[in-house]
């Protein structure tokens, strides 16, 4: 496994959180309130005793900001996980469903579902992911040139164990780093 560049490193993560804030800025310029209005549950901020049309439309707003912008860093670190793995173990997107990437180490293959923290999915997108590693284990071990595969969760930040849940490894923020970049140091809060 090489080592991670840390210039290169810094000019991918430098490059990319100007993407982040430039598609920021994008999905404000094209905010359209009548397709807000249609996704928002207007329950929700009666029973928040929100009952002037400005602080309905703030709301609103916030709302739809944090989840776009919380999709938007997500498909960052997304990024950034293929990018870290690519310069290290030769790591790849992978072209299975619900998988993000993939590379060999010490004669395993790693399929790895990137999420950006540890409160991700509902259980049916919880059971879905489960659903997705199965499949892609049964193809790959189809193939007689891969003698170990690993489904793993991996999450971006947090401070949980790596733990074996339903088949797959979960693991969790320094953790999640080290197995792509091989380094201990490597900790992404540094980065941004």
């Amino acid at each position: 496994m090489n080592q991670p560049d840390i210039s290169t490193l810094n000019d991918f993560v430098n490059i990319n959180i100007e993407k982040f804030h430039n598609n920021k800025l994008k999905t404000l310029s094209d905010i359209n309130l009548k397709n807000i209005l249609k996704k928002k549950n207007p329950y929700l901020f009666k029973a928040k005793n929100i009952t002037l049309a400005s602080d309905f439309i703030t709301e609103i707003l916030d709302a739809f900001l944090s989840s776009s912008e919380e999709k938007l860093f997500g498909d960052f670190l997304e990024e950034l996980a293929i990018f870290i793995s690519a310069s290290t173990c030769g790591g790849r997107k992978s072209s299975a469903t619900g998988i993000d990437l993939e590379f060999d180490k010490n004669n395993t293959r790693y399929l790895i579902s990137v999420k950006s923290g540890p409160n991700w999915g509902n259980s049916s997108q919880q059971k879905k992911q489960r659903d997705d590693f199965n499949k892609a284990v049964t193809v790959l071990k189809q193939s007689s040139h891969t003698l170990h595969v690993q489904p793993v969760l991996g999450i971006c930040y947090g401070k949980t164990k790596t733990t074996y849940l339903h088949g797959y490894m979960k693991v969790v923020g320094q953790n999640f780093w080290y197995l792509l970049g091989g380094k201990e140091s490597l900790t992404l809060y540094r980065y941004y």
